[in-house]
């Protein structure tokens, strides 16, 4: 798949930086850029939308004695 996008000034140097001091292109590191950033942004949103439900009610939160009284844990095993 072929993707086009525009980086800020800041992210475009970076860039541009890594790829001169290891001497690879800069198409080398943007897979793997997307792929590392793509998980920490699906982390945040799922975990935002968790939090929504959580202040809304529809889910519930445990504490971590409760989380561990459910799972059969020890006294201060955690």
């Amino acid at each position: 798949m072929s993707i086009s996008t525009r980086l800020c000034p800041e992210a475009e140097r970076r860039l541009d930086e890594l790829a001169s001091k290891t001497g690879r292109s800069r198409d080398c590191y943007l897979p793997e850029i997307i792929e590392r950033g793509l998980a920490e942004v699906e982390d945040y949103y799922l975990a935002v939308q968790v939090l929504e439900r959580v202040r809304a009610g529809e889910e519930r939160a445990y504490s971590d004695a409760e989380l561990s009284e459910r799972l059969g844990l020890e006294d201060g095993v955690r």
